[in-house]
C-alpha cells in the first residue's frame, strides 16, 4: 500500500498501481455504472418493475451524472419510445431500419439526436425525477459531473487516470447504445417469438448486468427479472435480490408463471386467463413440444434434399410472422405446401395465437374459441399436437394443490 501511495505527482497523481490494479479499477468503476443503468434507469425508472429506497435511487442517479452525463428523463423517454415504436422508422435505434453498422458504431450519436427531440421527452419522459437537485445540477449541467470525474481521476492516478476516465466515458455508449441496441436486435437466440427482432446475445448476463437477455426483456418488459430459463443468469436480478434482502428495494412485477394441473380435463375461464397471461410461454412451448417433434419426424421420412429444405425452414416455422421478409415467407409457404403435418401444426399455431389477438371479443367468445381449439387439435391425429392440447387444458392461475 505504501508503494502505491507515493504523494502527489503531476504525472502519476496520488496512486501508482500495477497493471492488474488498473484492470480491477476499470472493471469495478464501469461495473457500478452498468448496475446503475440496468437497475436504476432501466428496470426502476423506465419500466417501474421495482421500487428503490430513495438513498439507493439517488446514489445511482449521482453516479450516472458523474460517469456518463446522461439525464434520467432523456434515457427513460428514448427507451420507452423504443418499446412503443420497435423496429419501425420511429424507433430511435433499430438496426432493422437504420442498419446494424449505424447502431453498433454510432449508437451514441442516435441517442443524442433523439434526446434533443422535445416531443419524445414530452410523450415518454413522464414520472422521472424532477426535484431541486435534478433541475439545478443533473439535468441543467450534465457535463459538470463528468468534468468532476475527470479531475478526480487525474488527482488520484495522473495521466493514467485520464485514460481511465476515457474508458468510463466510452463504456455505456459502446455497450448500451451500440451492443445492446444493435446486436440485441440482430444476432443471438430467441426464447420468445415477440413481434420485434429482439434477441438474447448470451445466456450469461454478467458483463452488462443482464442486459444481454434482451429478447426475454422484450417479451416481459415490465419484469424486474430478465432471465427466464434455468440456465440463464441475470446479474442485475442478483443485485435487486440483495437490495431486497437489505430492505432497500421492493419488486413490483415479474413475468407471469403458469401452473399446470395434470388432471384437469376441462377448459374453463381460469384456463383462458392463464393461457392469455402466459401466451408467450405458451407459444414457446408449442414450438418446442409440437413443431420441432413433427419436424424431426419429417426428417426421418424423407431424402437428403428434403431434409436440407426442412433444415432451412426450421426457424421460419416458429418465427413471428411480423418479422418475416418476403423471401422467408415464400420459403415457408413452399415447405407448408409440401409437408402436410407441418402445415397442420403451423395452422393450429396461428389459430391459437389469433385467440388472444381478438381484443374486441368477450371472455365467453374467447373461452369458446379455446375450447374448440383444444377439441379440434385432439382430433387431428398428430400425436404431439394432441398431447399439447391435453396439457393446455391444465393451465391455471392457481397453484397446484399440495
Amino acid at each position: 500500500m505504501n508503494q502505491m501511495f507515493m504523494g502527489f505527482s503531476w504525472y502519476a497523481g496520488f496512486y501508482s498501481l500495477p497493471w492488474w490494479g488498473w484492470l480491477l479499477t476499470v472493471l469495478a468503476l464501469t461495473h457500478v455504472t452498468i448496475v446503475s443503468v440496468t437497475v436504476f434507469l432501466h428496470r426502476h425508472q423506465a419500466h417501474r418493475a421495482l421500487d428503490l429506497h430513495p438513498a439507493v435511487s439517488h446514489f445511482f442517479r449521482f453516479w450516472l451524472w458523474l460517469t456518463t452525463g446522461m439525464v434520467t428523463r432523456q434515457w427513460v423517454a428514448i427507451h420507452r419510445k423504443h418499446h412503443a415504436k420497435c423496429e419501425t422508422p420511429d424507433d430511435p435505434h433499430s438496426p432493422q431500419t437504420r442498419g446494424i453498422s449505424t447502431v453498433l458504431w454510432r449508437g451514441a450519436e442516435l441517442y443524442r439526436r433523439e434526446a434533443g427531440n422535445r416531443e419524445t421527452l414530452a410523450d415518454y419522459g413522464h414520472n422521472t425525477p424532477d426535484d431541486w437537485i435534478e433541475r439545478t445540477f443533473y439535468s441543467r449541467h450534465p457535463l459538470l459531473g463528468v468534468s468532476i470525474m475527470l479531475i478526480v481521476d487525474y488527482l488520484l492516478f495522473g495521466f493514467a487516470g485520464v485514460a481511465l476516465w476515457g474508458v468510463q466515458m466510452l463504456w455505456i455508449p459502446f455497450w448500451a447504445a451500440g451492443v445492446i441496441n444493435g446486436l440485441g436486435h440482430w444476432w443471438g437466440y430467441r426464447n420468445f417469438e415477440t413481434p420485434d427482432a429482439s434477441r438474447n446475445i448470451a445466456w450469461f448476463g454478467l458483463l452488462i448486468g443482464g442486459e444481454e437477455l434482451h429478447n426475454n426483456h422484450h417479451a416481459f418488459a415490465s419484469s424486474a427479472k430478465f432471465s427466464s430459463r434455468r440456465w440463464e443468469f441475470d446479474l442485475g436480478w442478483g443485485y435487486i435480490r440483495l437490495l431486497q434482502l437489505l430492505g432497500l428495494a421492493r419488486v413490483k412485477k415479474l413475468a407471469p408463471k403458469a401452473h399446470i394441473h395434470s388432471g384437469k380435463e376441462r377448459v374453463d375461464m381460469d384456463t383462458l386467463r392463464a393461457v392469455i397471461a402466459n401466451r408467450l410461454n405458451v407459444m414457446s412451448n408449442y414450438a418446442r413440444e409440437v413443431v420441432l417433434p413433427v419436424l424431426r419426424q419429417e426428417y426421418r421420412c424423407h431424402d437428403g434434399a428434403c431434409r436440407r429444405r426442412l433444415r432451412r425452414a426450421r426457424h421460419l416455422l416458429v418465427r413471428h410472422p411480423a418479422i418475416l421478409d418476403a423471401r422467408s415467407r415464400g420459403r415457408l409457404e413452399g415447405v407448408l405446401e409440401r409437408f402436410a403435418n407441418l402445415r397442420t401444426v403451423y395452422q393450429y399455431r396461428e389459430r391459437l395465437q389469433a385467440i388472444w389477438n381478438r381484443s374486441a371479443a368477450s371472455h365467453e367468445h374467447l373461452l369458446q374459441a379455446l375450447q374448440e381449439w383444444c377439441q379440434q387439435a385432439e382430433a387431428t391425429g398428430v400425436h404431439a399436437l394432441q398431447q399439447f392440447a391435453r396439457r393446455l387444458k391444465g393451465y391455471s392461475l392457481q397453484p397446484v394443490p399440495a
